[in-house]
Formats: C-alpha cells, sequence, structure tokens
C-alpha cells in the first residue's frame, strides 16, 4: 500500500482519550498493519466516535482480553472482559467492565433526570395521547393557583387581626408559603417512586401513613422549640404530603381491587365519603377532648397508636389478585414446603408488608447487574450453557450470600416470573444444602462451620435447580391460576439491566 494511505491510520494521541490507553495502542499497531496488507478499511477514516465503538467491539479478538458478554442498563451499554493471560477461553481473570459509549452530554443527564420525575416510565408508548395535553392544561392551572395562593394566605392573615400596616403579615405569610412550598418539593421528590407504587402497593400505603405520623410529631414538637418553627414546620410539611402523594397514587389501584364491574368512580366515591365522615367524627372528638386540656403528649401518643394500628389492619384487608414479590414470595415458599399455592385470601394475609422497596437486604435480586451477581468470569462461563434455551440466568454470590437472577434483553413478563421462581427454587436448594430451612437474610461471609461453596458445586446445585424448574414451573402456575391469581400480569419490579449476549 502507498506510504499516504498510512498516514491516515489514527495516532496513538488520537486514542488516548479512551479509556485504557495501553490497550488501544497496542490496537492501534495492530489496525495499522491490517492496512498495510490490505485494502483500505472504512473504519480508518471514520468519525472519531465511530471508531471508538469499533475498537470496543474489537480490541478483544486478538488480545489477552476475551469479551465475556454485553449488559444495558438505561440506555447504555457495558462490556464485561476477563484478562486471562492469552489463555484462550479460561475464566481466571479478573472481570472488568469496559462502557461501549461515549458518556452522555450534561444537557443529556439533566433532561433525563427531569424526565424520571415528571413523566411515567416508557413515556410516550406507555400512555394515551391524550396525555400530554392534559398535563400541560394541568401544570397550567396549578401555576396560577400557586401565585392565588400567595395573595389568599395574607388576606387570611389580616382578617385574623394583623394590621396591614404593619410588615409581620408579609413576614408570616412568606414563612407559612415557604412551608407548603418545602411540602410541594418533597411531594414531587417522592413522586420519583413511579411503578413502585404499583409494585408494592401495600407496603408503600403503609410506609406514607408512618411518615405522617412522623409529621404530625414534628408538627407537635414546634410547641417546644418555637425559635425553630419554620424549619420544623418545613420538615413536617415535607413529610406530610410525601404521605398525601402515597395515599393519591395507591388509592385507585386499592379502590379497583374492590369494583367487581365498571364501577370504580363509585367505589372511589362512597369511599372518600366514608373518610370524609370518620374525618369529621374524629375533628368533634378532638375538640370535646381539648377542652379539658388533657396532657398533650399522652394523647399524642394514643391517638398515634390508634391510627397506625388502623393503617396496618387498613392494607391487610385488602386482597389483590396480582403477585408482587411479597406475595410471590409466600406462593413460592407454600409450593415448595407443601406442594400447594396458597388462596388469594391466605396469601394477602401472610404477605410482609414491612418489606419496604428500597431495603437492599434481600436474598434475591431480580434483574441485577452482571458486576454484582458474578466474582469471577469462571462462575459465568460454567453456569451460561445451561440457560441458553432460558431468556434469563440465575446464580448465587457466596460473598454477598444472595441468588441473583439476571434477565436477557429479550424476557417478557412470563420470562420475569420464571427467573423468579427458579431463583426461590436456588435458594432453597441452598438453605436445604447448609441445614437449614430458611435462608439467613443478611449473610456477608461464611464462617468455619459454614464453608463457601466451590464453582463446582454452585454449578451442581444451578444444574438441580434447572431441572426442577423445567418440571414444576407449569404446575406452579397452573395451581396458581386455580387459585385466583393473575399470572398474566407479575408487578416483581425486576431490574432494569438486561443481557446482551455475545454467542
Amino acid at each position: 500500500m502507498p506510504p499516504m494511505k498510512l498516514k491516515q491510520s489514527p495516532s496513538p494521541q488520537t486514542l488516548a482519550a479512551s479509556q485504557d490507553a495501553r490497550l488501544l495502542a497496542r490496537e492501534t499497531l495492530r489496525i495499522s498493519a491490517n492496512l498495510a496488507s490490505a485494502p483500505a478499511a472504512p473504519a480508518v477514516t471514520s468519525a472519531p466516535e465511530d471508531r471508538n465503538v469499533g475498537i470496543v467491539d474489537e480490541q478483544f479478538v486478538d488480545s489477552s482480553l476475551r469479551l465475556i458478554c454485553c449488559e444495558e442498563i438505561n440506555g447504555r451499554r457495558w462490556n464485561y472482559v476477563v484478562d486471562n493471560g492469552g489463555n484462550g477461553r479460561g475464566g481466571s481473570g479478573s472481570l472488568r467492565a469496559v462502557c461501549g459509549q461515549t458518556p452522555q452530554a450534561p444537557v443529556d443527564e439533566l433532561m433525563s433526570f427531569i424526565r424520571s420525575y415528571v413523566v411515567p416510565e416508557g413515556f410516550p408508548d406507555s400512555v394515551t395521547p391524550s396525555y400530554v395535553p392534559y398535563m400541560s392544561w394541568r401544570a397550567l392551572k396549578h401555576f396560577f393557583g400557586g401565585a392565588m395562593g400567595v395573595f389568599t394566605t395574607q388576606t387570611l392573615l389580616n382578617s385574623v387581626g394583623v394590621s396591614r400596616s404593619q410588615s409581620a403579615p408579609g413576614a408570616v405569610a412568606i414563612n407559612w408559603i415557604l412551608k407548603d412550598g418545602a411540602g410541594r418539593v418533597g411531594k414531587m421528590l417522592f413522586a420519583r417512586q413511579g411503578k413502585k407504587f404499583d409494585y408494592d402497593l401495600k407496603q408503600l400505603r403503609l410506609a406514607g401513613d408512618l411518615i405522617m405520623e412522623l409529621g404530625a410529631g414534628v408538627e407537635l414538637a414546634t410547641a417546644a422549640v418555637p425559635h425553630l418553627f419554620l424549619p420544623m414546620a418545613c420538615a413536617a410539611n415535607v413529610a406530610k404530603n410525601v404521605a398525601a402523594v402515597t395515599s393519591t397514587s395507591t388509592r385507585t389501584p386499592i379502590y379497583k381491587a374492590f369494583a367487581k364491574g365498571e364501577n370504580i368512580g363509585d367505589v372511589t366515591a362512597k369511599g372518600e365519603c366514608v373518610g370524609n365522615i370518620a374525618d369529621l367524627l374524629g375533628t368533634g372528638l378532638s375538640i370535646m377532648i381539648s377542652k379539658r386540656n388533657p396532657s398533650l403528649v399522652t394523647t399524642f401518643a394514643l391517638l398515634s397508636c390508634g391510627y397506625v394500628l388502623s393503617s396496618y389492619q387498613e392494607v391487610k384487608s385488602v386482597v389483590l389478585h396480582t403477585l408482587n414479590r411479597a406475595r410471590f414470595a409466600v406462593a413460592i415458599d407454600s409450593f415448595l414446603k407443601t406442594g400447594r399455592v396458597p388462596t388469594l385470601q391466605e396469601g394477602n394475609m401472610k404477605e410482609n408488608v414491612f418489606c419496604f422497596p428500597w431495603l437492599q437486604d434481600k436474598p434475591i435480586v431480580l434483574g441485577s447487574r452482571f458486576k454484582d451477581a458474578f466474582q469471577d468470569a469462571g462462575s459465568y462461563l460454567s453456569i451460561e450453557p445451561l440457560f441458553q434455551k432460558e431468556r434469563y440466568l440465575v446464580t448465587y454470590n457466596p460473598s454477598k450470600g444472595k441468588v441473583y437472577a439476571l434477565l436477557k434483553d429479550q424476557a417478557k413478563s412470563d420470562d420475569i416470573l420464571k427467573a423468579a421462581f427458579h431463583a426461590h427454587m436456588l435458594l432453597h436448594f441452598i438453605a436445604s444444602s447448609n441445614g437449614s430451612e430458611t435462608f439467613p437474610r443478611k449473610q456477608q461471609g461464611y464462617d468455619s462451620s459454614n464453608p463457601m461453596p466451590s464453582t463446582a458445586d454452585l454449578a451442581a446445585h444451578i444444574a438441580e435447580s434447572c431441572k426442577m424448574v423445567s418440571t414444576s414451573y407449569g404446575l406452579f402456575k397452573s395451581k396458581a391460576a386455580e387459585q385466583g391469581w393473575t399470572m398474566s400480569e407479575s408487578l416483581l419490579n425486576p431490574g432494569r439491566a438486561r443481557l446482551v449476549l455475545t454467542g
């Protein structure tokens, strides 16, 4: 090839901006050698961004690095590679994650952050076309309403005896508006929970009521430290608005579970009427009690206990037909121990409503990242053939004491349900091999009496679980359907990471 062609090859300085300068320099030499013995390659004259992506995809072919698999999460792609010292398919080296895309621009990251708060997940495919104009006009309505609130608050304060000529009304009104504004900010931030209001409806409803009581307690504490009124009132209002978001977001699904026909509007209206009547009766009772000057702390403690107990019994009485993680755990535990699936009433009564979605101490992680599930490439390569026909993988990480279910990019709702079933099956096998009926919720490692299993032992457990799942998953689905559980729709709330296998 003429020398002029060789001058078109990228220089090491151009590729130094990539994550691993040493590997990219080696790749540059290889590309230059190829150019010297072949016709001009399009990759040489491509844009820097395209050239970088091509190198990320090819840089493991003729080097000591081997590409294990790819992963996509939140629109970004990660390549997992292993440095095996040129030992072919060996997996003894440590895993590394290489980003296969250039980072998003700050403006794009900011827009993604804003979208996570103001539009539903999956927008626009997850809503009807009328959603955008409705929310636009709704936002405009609230804009004018918020502006009017400033003047109405000042007017109310003047009406209770504060003179217009004094500077106090404006200051008090501003403090009051700041308190309400802080509450609205808290409501907006908590709204990012998104689909968790559908997945963990009962858990979030109970959490909202507990937060409501916390806010009421902070309001009560302002009497002891009046000079801290504004920050404490803001904190209390944030808590109460968070509770209001939770109550509003979970109200419709709960009423929907009660309605047998197209009467969801009627059921909702009557339910709100019952709540308002009870609220008025409670207000009247508190006025009568307050005239006797009771102990404020004692009265508040008694009323709070009644509120929390009623809230707990309220969510426990709801019977839902779908399977979220808590109800699925009840169903699969009963199936593995007794061979039967609990009824709707039994499954909902046994559901753990204190299993809040933000808690990380869970023995099963559904839709996890590759780097969390596998310690080395060998553990992945030993089980990957077992799941070639499945749209998921299931493994166990001994160092973290958790079972991980990784979903492939083609996974559908039934695949997610099957992955969760398989994860519980594997957890059952590991717990049985450890000589315990229940698996520890928190396990950072193994002591001498509970040795860490080898890769071969884990592969054997996983292979055994695969055989059991192939014969028992269909039976579990049929028995669950007989009991009235909705199997076509699962609310298991998997993570967003998806494996893109390289074959």
